[in-house]
Formats: C-alpha cells, structure tokens, sequence
C-alpha cells in the first residue's frame, strides 16, 4: 500500500532583522554671515573646551607653586592686577612669562605637528622626525657659535635654518606629489646629517660656548622673559588663522590628491603652503625654548584619539600641545627633581615611552 506522505508547509518565515548600521558622529553645521557654514563636531567642540579648563588650571597652578608659595585666589588678584605689590611682582614679572613661553610654545608645536603629520598622512610626519626642528637649531647654533648675536639674530637664524631645511625635504620629496614615506624617510635622513652638522659646530666651539649650545640644543624654558614670549605670540596670532583656513583643505587632500583635485584643490600650493606656516611655527617655537623633542609628536595624535573625528584637529592640537608642555615644564621644575631641570629631558622620556608603546600596539594588530 502506497502511503503518502504530507509534508507540512513551512510557517511564513518571520523578518530577520538586519543589524544596525554603526551611526557616524553627528555633526552640526554652524550657518554663518555670507552664505558660508562652519562645521562642528560635537566630541571635539567639548574636547577643546576641557582642554581649555586644563590649561587654565594649568596656568594657575603653575603661577602658584614655588619658593614663595600663592594661593589660587591671589594668583587671579595679582593677574587682575590686584593685590599686594609683591605677589604682583612674583606672578606677573617673575613666573608668568615663562608659563606663556610654555604655552605658546606648546602650542605651536602641536599645531605645527598636526599640520605636518595630515600632509604627510603618517603619524610619524612630525617636525622633529622629519628635520624640521633640527634644520632650526643649526641655524640658530649657527648664529650663538660662528656669528654672535642678540636673541633677535638667534630667532632669525632659526627661521633661516628651517626654511631651509624644510625647502630642501620638499624638493627630494615632490617626486611623485612629496609621497608620505618620502617624506618621512628624506627627512630622517636630513634630520641625521644636520645632527652631525650640530655635534661638529658645538666640538669646535669654545668650551664656554659649547655648554651654552649643548644646554640650549636639550630645550629649556629656564630663564624666559617677555623678551621670548612676545616675539612667539605674535608669530601665533599671524600663523594659527592661516593654519585654520589651511584646514579645509588638509582634510580633502587627506582623501587623496585626484579627489582633492576633483573638489577644487590645488594640492602643490596647498602643500607649500602647509609647509610655510609648519616650519614658521617650528622656527618661532626652536627660537624661543630650542629643540623640544616630541610635543609635535604625540599632541596631534592624543587629540585624534580623544576627539575621534577626521581631519586634521588643528585646535585641539594647539591647546593639547600648550597643556602637555606647561605640566612637562612644571614636573621639570618643581616635581620630579630637586633641582631644575630642561623640559626637554622630560618630553624625550615621555615621548621615548610614547613610541615604545606605538611600536608595541601596532604589533600586536599585526
């Protein structure tokens, strides 16, 4: 007997839901007079004003800590220019311009080094790895050992000396549009000759000014007065609007010089300028502070990570760099050593222990 078998018709299957698509940052749009817009980014508008705090507190702190000691609230009296005469005296004439010299020069290494490192698209494209710094400080060596001079004449030599140095990377670089490992990789290499260029200025020096170029070469901030802080801030005041309109920019040559090309930028210019304004910073911070190792490092990419939006984070960059340096400067001087000591010292551990540990994590995803 034939039997035959039924089969049931399969229930109607129930949808499947499809996962949920990762939402991107939202971003605002600032309408602002003209027909223009300014975009803003939530996490990073809030990251800069944390920053902000940060550096403000730095500021007091700082102002406030010493052999003669001042409480926060005379701080803010004597910077209101309030209070009794001597406490005047000590925050306005004696610590304040060394902390503005740390801030501004913090800040402009950590704009310069966002700039340098969005050109070249490598976290590694930062002044002092690519040689810029060091071009700097041999001009600047140049003018303390062979021709003699003012503070004036030492900044113009350090200007000198990067511009050089940064024409010269960016004419063995261009081959190709300044690709980002030929950047990085002449760089280094100029970087190691200037060196070289340095130790050989310094070893026939005489023994006094030899000392003076080899303390100068570590980066201090010790002994900085208005006459280091003015000339710096008025290189900022010039040099970060221009770094901001440069901005929009950077962030579409990060996608690549056809798409660039194809949205209305011309990339060569658009580079040159870049490296104008980065190497003006450099020079302007060398001149002021000297070669301080790794603030234009590790600035940007903090700021990246904390803000986790795209381009180059110019701002956040800035006061990122002027808050590592002021609390860099403050260990030097105050915490970790019974005497003062070059902030240099410390940004190198730092930056030391910084790479250490980028080498590590990039690794380990491999």
């Amino acid at each position: 007997m034939n039997t035959t078998t039924l089969e049931a018709a399969p229930p109607e299957a129930a949808p499947v839901k499809a996962a949920p698509a990762k939402t991107p940052t939202p971003l605002r749009a600032l309408r602002l007079p003209g027909g223009h817009s300014l975009r803003l980014h939530p996490r990073a508008v809030l990251v800069c004003l944390l920053l902000t705090a940060a550096l403000l507190a730095c500021t007091v702190w700082a102002l406030s800590i010493g052999d003669f000691p001042v409480p926060a609230s005379g701080v803010v009296d004597a910077l209101l220019g309030s209070g009794p005469k001597g406490t005047r005296y000590i925050v306005t004439e004696l610590r304040l311009p060394r902390v503005l010299t740390a801030l501004l020069v913090g800040a402009a290494l950590g704009l310069a080094g966002s700039l340098f490192q969005t050109l070249a698209r490598n976290p590694l494209g930062s002044p002092d790895v690519i040689g810029f710094t060091v071009g700097s400080a041999t001009g600047a060596l140049a003018v303390i050992l062979v021709i003699g001079g003012s503070a004036a004449t030492v900044a113009g030599g350090a200007v000198v000396g990067g511009l050089v140095t940064s024409v010269a990377v960016y004419l063995l670089a261009r081959k190709g549009g300044a690709q980002s490992y030929r950047l990085v990789l002449i760089g280094i290499g100029v970087s190691s000759l200037l060196a070289s260029l340095n130790a050989y200025l310094i070893a026939r020096a005489s023994f006094s000014d030899a000392q003076s170029a080899a303390v100068w070469l570590t980066g201090s901030l010790n002994a900085r007065g208005w006459e280091h802080c003015g000339p710096l801030a008025v290189v900022l005041v010039v040099l970060l609007p221009a770094a901001l309109v440069l901005g929009r920019s950077l962030r579409l040559l990060e996608m690549g010089d056809d798409t660039a090309t194809a949205l209305g930028i011309r990339a060569e210019p658009v580079r040159a300028a870049v490296v104008l304004v980065g190497v003006g910073l450099t020079a302007a911070a060398t001149a002021a502070a000297g070669p301080i190792p790794f603030v234009a490092l590790i600035a940007p990419q903090a700021v990246r990570r904390l803000t986790r939006a795209t381009g180059p984070n110019l701002l956040g960059s800035a006061l990122l760099g002027a808050v590592l340096l002021a609390l860099s400067d403050l260990a030097a001087q105050r915490l970790l050593a019974p005497t003062q000591l070059p902030v240099g010292v410390l940004t190198g551990v730092v930056g030391g222990l910084y790479l250490v540990w980028l080498i590590a994590r990039q690794w380990r995803r491999r």
